[in-house]
């Protein structure tokens, strides 16, 4: 499988990074082996998810994610060397102090990160959200302090916009602090807005990598969400009823006129849109099953024609 380099990080990888918020939420560990098997099977190679996943479970306390791929990792022996792990510090974590993107807490959620994940080095860490309580400048030097520390290999920011990342990339040149290499941002065929503009222009022109989060749309994408109907008791029912509307519908007749010419299914072209758009690295999404990961892997080689990405264009248009 071809692979991308990912921004400055000085790495590459596969053109699909596994989404890690299902694990300990919708799978349970020994699902969650088996689809992480399969994806690394499948020729795929970087992993992400956060201290806090998947903290919103009744009875979880945070880290079940980065924990069950502890685990994994060292069941296989070998595993580590072939995969990249990603992970983020920032979001509540529902305890004391446990929050933010401050250098005291940063130093201390690695060291707990690492230790659930049962690694030595994280091969990016993100801030997870902005923090308007820090200065940009106090959280680049903690993420100084670790990189020379070989803690982490890299950094990236997820969820800021385009004020808030130009800011850090200003502060971090006038102050020869490092800078983020990576965003992952949300963006698929419906939400563009937040993206496309002056985000993604920031991102072209300074060369960062871009992984961009809910790929397909909390599963609207996938096309098996019509009505209302369709939802039932889907953990992200709540979410999907808000892309049922005459544009959603719109993308979903896109995608099944695209899919139907190339024999692939919705979230593959959903997918291999993203992957062929300018200014995206790799999008993540998430599988809690084997036949999901195959899917992956149709989508990394689905050829979008012109015509393909001009329709989708145009369905999708904000």
């Amino acid at each position: 499988m071809k692979k991308r380099a990912l921004g400055k990080t000085g790495f590459e990888i596969a053109p699909i990074v596994f989404g890690g918020n299902v694990f300990g939420w919708t799978i349970d560990e020994k699902t969650s082996f088996e689809v992480l098997d399969a994806f690394v099977d499948h020729g795929f190679d970087a992993i992400d998810t956060a201290d806090m996943y998947s903290v919103w479970v009744p009875g979880n306390r945070g880290g079940e994610s980065e924990t069950i791929i502890g685990r994994w990792l060292k069941a296989r022996p070998g595993m580590r060397d072939r995969v990249k792990i990603f992970t983020k510090v920032g979001m509540d974590m529902r305890q004391p102090g446990k929050t933010g993107l401050s250098e005291k807490w940063i130093l201390q959620a690695v060291e707990d990160s690492l230790s659930r994940l049962g690694i030595e080095r994280i091969d990016l860490y993100f801030s997870h959200c902005f923090d308007p309580s820090v200065p940009q400048a106090e959280t680049l030097g903690a993420y100084e302090k670790l990189l020379k520390a070989g803690k982490i290999r890299s950094i990236g920011a997820s969820n800021f916009d385009a004020a808030q990342l130009s800011a850090a990339m200003d502060i971090a040149k006038a102050e020869g602090l490092p800078a983020y290499q990576v965003l992952q941002p949300e963006y698929n065929l419906y939400d563009r807005a937040s993206y496309d503009g002056p985000l993604r222009d920031l991102c072209l022109r300074d060369g960062l990598g871009v992984i961009p989060y809910y790929a397909l749309a909390s599963g609207f994408l996938s096309g098996k969400y019509r009505s209302e109907a369709d939802i039932g008791d889907s953990k992200r029912g709540d979410k999907v009823k808000s892309y049922l509307t005459p544009r959603g519908l719109k993308i979903l007749e896109a995608l099944d006129k695209v899919a139907e010419r190339h024999g692939a299914k919705d979230a593959e072209v959903a997918l291999a849109w993203l992957i062929e758009r300018e200014g995206v690295t790799a999008p993540i999404a998430s599988a809690t099953k084997i036949s999901q990961i195959e899917s992956f892997a149709k989508a990394v080689s689905l050829d979008l024609t012109p015509q393909d990405m001009t329709e989708l264009e145009a369905a999708s248009a904000p």
